[in-house]
Formats: structure tokens, C-alpha cells, sequence
């Protein structure tokens, strides 16, 4: 993943009325909350001042309660809904500043969206589902047919593109649906909830399978869960959202370690800490440990700064009390039993 920025939203605001700019400004020289302007303005706010940046071939996951405003904030990345402040940048493009052909165009090469509805076509084969983009983007017919052949393949389902969708399982339609996506080469996915109408173990395979295919095509993606559990699986940064704001964004570890607030503390409470914390993060210096012990054991394990919380424990287990954390061959902390306990139970870096 490269550091080379492909999303900037900045201060970006959505006010659901009659009224918007003037709910807006009473907010801003005001003061107001969610449910005041409600009360005076009969106006909801959907997003609230939200500013974000997501790197090129993130997984960056949006994540909150029904209400959060995660899914609000998402259309607005290719203005299905257009915001009432603020600028959104994709690909260096001003999103705000395009008119309805350059809309439509951007939409049709430069974003692909997947939602919790599979919205395939019924009278149409698998293939000519997948091949729809391209059609639109008026490829040839056997050039489209080749492309969305290739994609089907790479979802597993080539054999299956002359059926109809009521012919697939849910769990079948909705790769469809992502190979419709991904068949017009994006350069952005936005995804809103995928996965979430399909059974616990088909949603599980589904994820997986996504996983294994950002690896291979690593493409930007933003995608909207109520789950933190699939978050923290998929995503590589997490933004969490409460009343229309950001209120975090960190990786699962960060936030697990470190919550912004009691809201987001609770939000994670569920979470096991056991796959999303490291080394790194439960360490202490080790010239900490040495001044306070002498030496560092010779015989003690040593083990990388990401190394899992887990086969931490593990070893602490079966070999001496102190770990020894190395990067790039250099010895940088120590982990001891204590350090362990510590983080399982109060979920707190080792200061």
C-alpha cells in the first residue's frame, strides 16, 4: 500500500430539510446539537464536518450504528447525494466541480459500487450482468464478453455465466455483483454493507474471498459495516461514525488500544485482542529492561514488532519471562509476562 493519497474529503456536511444552509449556520455561529436542529430548524443532520483522507489500495473501513451517518457519508463520494459544505477530491478530481456528462463519465470509469442489494438484472445471463459497465462504456460486445469472462474467473464463478441470477445462491450473486463492479477496472469500490444480508458463514466466505482479491487487484475501497468484527478482518484503517461525525480512525489495533472516548470504548469492548494487537504495541523499551534488570535473558525468544498478541501469550508460556522484540535484526523492547497480562485485561499499552 502506497502513502500517495486518492480520497480527500474535507469539512464536508449533509443537512437533510427545507432549509439546509440555514440549519448549517445556525450550527456554525450557534452552537447547535443534532436535536436542536431538529427542533428548530425540522432539519436532520446526516453528516457532520467530516474530513478524511484514504491512501491508494486502502481498505478503509467506515463503521457505526444504524443512524451513524456511514452510509450517507459514502454516497457522497460520487455524488449520489450532494453534500451542503464542503469539497471531496477523488484522483485529484473535484468532484463538486463536475457537470452531468463529466458526472456520469467519472461514475462509469472511475468508481464501482457493490451494495447490500445485489441489484442484478433478472433477464440477464451472469456474464451480461458483469459485461453491463462495459456496455455502457459502449466496449464492443466481444471485447466486453472477454473482459467480464476474465473477471468471473477471478471470482471463482466462469462456469456459472450463463445463468440467470435466480439461478445462483445469495452468497454467489453478491460476487457477481463485485465482479460487475470491479469489471470496469475502477479506480475506487465503494462498498455499503456487501455482506451483511447473507447467512454467518456465507458472509465469513465472502469476506475471505474479498480479502484474497484486494491482495490481487489492490484497489482503493471504502466499505461501510455496522460489524466491527468484519472491520477489523477487512479493513486496514477504521473510521468510527456517531451522529453524522468521525469520532476515530486507526488501525483496529489503535483503536482497540487506544479509544478516543467512552463511545468508541464500548464499541470495542467485544472485540478480542488476541489477532489485533502486537508486539509492538504491548512492548517496553528495552532500555527500560535493562535498567531496571541488568540484562535482557540470553535464551529468551525473540519475535517481530507484529507479531500476534496471541502467539505472544503462547510463548510466554512455554519459554522464560521475557520476550525479546527485534526490527530489522535490531533488538527495540522487551514483553514479559506482566506486560501481557496487563494488555489482555485492561486493554491499556504497557507505559
Amino acid at each position: 500500500m502506497h502513502d500517495e493519497t486518492v480520497i480527500e474529503i474535507s469539512d464536508v456536511w449533509k443537512i437533510f430539510g427545507a432549509h439546509p444552509e440555514a440549519a448549517l449556520r445556525a450550527i456554525r455561529e450557534e452552537g447547535l446539537t443534532k436535536s436542536e436542529v431538529l427542533a428548530r430548524h425540522n432539519a436532520v443532520v446526516g453528516v457532520a464536518d467530516v474530513s478524511l483522507s484514504i491512501n491508494r489500495g486502502e481498505i478503509f473501513c467506515i463503521m457505526g450504528l444504524s443512524g451513524s451517518g456511514k452510509s450517507t457519508l459514502v454516497r457522497h463520494f460520487n455524488r449520489l447525494l450532494e453534500p451542503t459544505a464542503g469539497k471531496i477530491e477523488i484522483e485529484g478530481i473535484d468532484v463538486m466541480a463536475l457537470g452531468s456528462k463529466e458526472l456520469q463519465t467519472f461514475r462509469n470509469r472511475k468508481i464501482g459500487m457493490v451494495f447490500q442489494n445485489f441489484a442484478l438484472m433478472p433477464h440477464r445471463s451472469v456474464l451480461d450482468n458483469v459485461a453491463m459497465p462495459l456496455e455502457i462504456r459502449q466496449v464492443a460486445k466481444n471485447e466486453r464478453m472477454r473482459q467480464a469472462a476474465a473477471i468471473l474467473d477471478i471470482v471463482e464463478l466462469g462456469p456459472w455465466g450463463s445463468k440467470f441470477a435466480h439461478e445462483l445462491s445469495g452468497g454467489m450473486q453478491q460476487r457477481v455483483g463485485l465482479a460487475r463492479a470491479l469489471a470496469a477496472n475502477p479506480d475506487v469500490l465503494l462498498m455499503d454493507e456487501p455482506f451483511s444480508a447473507l447467512d454467518p458463514l456465507i458472509r465469513r466466505q465472502l469476506q475471505d474471498e474479498f480479502i484474497r482479491l484486494s491482495k490481487i487487484l489492490k484497489k482503493t475501497t471504502v466499505f461501510i459495516t455496522h460489524d466491527l468484527d468484519e472491520a477489523v478482518r477487512i479493513g486496514d484503517r477504521i473510521a468510527i461514525m456517531r451522529d453524522g461525525k468521525v469520532v476515530q480512525i486507526g488501525t483496529a489495533e489503535n483503536i482497540v488500544m487506544h479509544p478516543a472516548d467512552d463511545y468508541v470504548a464500548d464499541f470495542v469492548a467485544g472485540i478480542s485482542r488476541l489477532k489485533v494487537v502486537h508486539a509492538h504495541a504491548v512492548m517496553q523499551p528495552i532500555a527500560e529492561y535493562v535498567a531496571a534488570h541488568g540484562s535482557v535473558p540470553a535464551d529468551a525468544p525473540r519475535v517481530g514488532e507484529n507479531e500476534t498478541l496471541s502467539n505472544l501469550i503462547n510463548l510466554a508460556i512455554e519459554k522464560t519471562d521475557a520476550i525479546i522484540v527485534e526490527d530489522a535484526g535490531k533488538e527495540v523492547g522487551v514483553i514479559t509476562r506482566s506486560d501481557l497480562l496487563r494488555t489482555v485485561i485492561e486493554g491499556t499499552e504497557v507505559s
